[in-house]
């Protein structure tokens, strides 16, 4: 009987012994190199993260990110949920919500990589390839709602404003911009992506589509190159001279100069507990690799310097 307890002694250790291993296993398979993992990106950024994943998983090959391309406040709900622990949005934490986390004991991350600005497309056969900053305000609180009102000579008729979605970043961006309490007049429209703003655009030519400029500012890349040959992109008076002379597109010299009007931060919020393939991935973007891939985007890195040619012609 003795000899009997003695081994279930033994089997329990043993089984005991094994269940710590591999506990201890799961909790150190993942590091800032290896793993699997969902991340959370705003849509807006959808073409830049495709070639930062695309590229991390080529230098470190048992890395695997999963993004889930969402609208800002979808994001947003995700990863307060917990059903991610690293999103890509054009805005911080809000107070509230760093709180909310801290009260689940979860101390939430945020790693500025990069500015980037809201583009205003038009058809490409639309002569008014200029607006002011001043104007835009007053379509969006419904006070000019035709291009006669803009250019008395314009034969396009009546303005159609078009948002890539109703819950995404663009549209709170402007809300805030303009100090917008209420909803857009209804000539302003949401539809379902960045792709059927331009879409729209390239088919109505009395319309103005607003996108990140993420989706038009990379030249070599196949999307971004097709859609640039469908519209064109307005010309914007900045906010201290809002009637011109100067207008501006949203060049990375605009942007990095904050000439163009309409500029926001991007950020990496992790609320990873320990250093996990989030955290390696938000490092890898804010580094040196990271950061030229959004320099090659068209985007303005945040960390790496941008370098301001003046062109003077004779």
């Amino acid at each position: 009987m003795k000899y009997l307890v003695k081994i279930s002694f033994v089997c329990v250790a043993v089984i005991g012994f094994i269940s710590c291993s591999q506990t201890g296993k799961v909790a150190t398979d993942e590091t800032p190199t290896r793993g699997n993992i969902k991340i959370g990106v705003d849509d807006s950024y959808k073409l830049l993260f495709d070639t930062e994943i695309f590229t991390f998983e080529s230098i470190y090959h048992y890395a695997h990110i999963t993004p889930i391309y969402k609208t800002e406040l979808e994001i947003l709900d995700d990863f307060m949920k917990d059903s991610i622990r690293l999103m890509v949005s054009s805005r911080p934490l809000t107070k509230e919500e760093i709180d909310y986390l801290a009260g689940n004991q979860i101390i939430a991350r945020s790693t500025k990589i990069a500015k980037d600005a809201i583009a205003f497309i038009i058809h490409k056969d639309n002569p008014d390839s200029m607006i002011n900053y001043n104007t835009i305000g007053e379509i969006l609180k419904g006070n000019v709602d035709a291009w006669k009102k803009i250019n008395p000579k314009s034969k396009l008729g009546d303005l159609k404003v078009v948002f890539d979605n109703i819950k995404s970043s663009n549209v709170r961006f402007m809300m805030e911009k303009y100090n917008l309490s209420n909803s857009f007049p209804s000539y302003c429209a949401a539809v379902n992506s960045n792709e059927e703003v331009v879409n729209y655009v390239e088919s109505h030519p009395n319309a103005i589509g607003l996108l990140s400029v993420n989706w038009i500012s990379d030249r070599q890349d196949s999307v971004s190159h097709s859609f640039l040959t469908k519209v064109k992109v307005l010309a914007i008076s900045n906010e201290i001279q809002p009637e011109g002379p100067d207008y501006y597109r949203p060049y990375q010299g605009f942007v990095a100069d904050r000439s163009y009007p309409f500029i926001r931060d991007v950020y990496v919020i992790s609320r990873e507990t320990f250093l996990g393939l989030g955290s390696g991935l938000a490092s890898f973007v804010a580094g040196e690799k990271g950061q030229r891939i959004i320099l090659k985007s068209g985007m303005v890195p945040a960390v790496m310097p941008i370098r301001l040619v003046q062109i003077k012609s004779n």
